[in-house]
């Protein structure tokens, strides 16, 4: 046993009670829906926009400028143009306008400031967090689906990966992550997502893709992973006791939240 061993140990109780505070939020959060759920999906989107811009070492005012717009783009804009809308659990094709001119306006910010990684990170992370408000106006069932497949994909990857270990998974992005994690995640979010569909009656889709979303979940584990190695950051903050920063716990979630909302969309057209 090595002596980085006993001290990954040790942050354990740390992580996991962080884990069940950060989880009681976000389920307070999508059960009174509305603006508390529309606060906490900004206030994280702002937090990850500001470790995303701390990571490229990008200088003031542009971080400031982009929360600015971060904060129109998840509060004013979806509040004027679909807060009246009636869904009928399905997107309405205002959805798809909204979601492209939130990529619009990052692609904006990132041609205004002459900087290609500014205006990435904003599409990155406001275009998922967009997708999630819209999502919860449709179905707050699919939105707690979509998480519960995101936190057991991100558990069962965990413990699989450290009891079972074995070949690493990417071992030039992310030295810890084994091939027996990838799985068990994958694994944890088909059993977790079928059961959560079946119990929220999101149908036989729903019930099917957890594994996919797995899958999906660590992709975009992997990617933050990855601008992390680039930008020479072991994490994106350290907001959070034992898990880093929120990019670091959410990063699984943004492509999770963007699939999920295209399979919303596919499940209602088909209907």
């Amino acid at each position: 046993m090595t002596a980085a061993e006993p001290a990954r140990k040790s942050d354990l109780p740390i992580r996991a009670v962080a884990g069940v505070v950060m989880i009681a939020v976000a389920l307070a959060a999508i059960y009174f829906g509305g603006w508390p759920f529309r606060l906490l999906v900004g206030l994280g989107a702002a937090l990850m926009f500001a470790e995303w811009c701390d990571m490229h070492r990008l200088r003031r005012p542009w971080p400031l400028v982009g929360i600015a717009l971060l904060a129109a783009n998840l509060w004013i804009i979806p509040e004027f143009f679909f807060a009246s809308a009636q869904f009928e659990g399905r997107p309405a094709p205002d959805v798809w306008y909204g979601l492209a001119a939130t990529a619009g306006i990052g692609l904006l910010l990132g041609l205004v400031a002459r900087n290609a990684r500014l205006g990435w990170g904003y599409v990155y992370i406001a275009v998922p967090s967009f997708a999630l408000l819209i999502l919860n106006w449709i179905s707050w069932q699919a939105v707690l689906w979509a998480m519960i497949v995101t936190w057991s994909t991100d558990i069962f990857a965990y413990f699989a990966g450290r009891s079972i270990g074995g070949p690493k998974l990417a071992p030039r992005i992310s030295p810890n992550k084994t091939w027996a994690g990838l799985i068990g995640g994958m694994a944890g979010g088909e059993v977790l997502g079928a059961v959560t569909a079946q119990a929220f009656g999101l149908g036989l889709t729903f019930m099917a893709i957890g594994g996919l979303m797995g899958l999906l979940a660590q992709l975009g584990d992997l990617y933050e992973s990855s601008v992390k190695r680039k930008a020479g950051v072991k994490d994106s903050g350290r907001i959070l006791p034992g898990h880093g920063g929120v990019l670091d716990r959410l990063d699984g979630l943004l492509p999770v939240a963007l699939a999920t909302l295209a399979v919303a969309g596919v499940v209602s057209w088909a209907a």
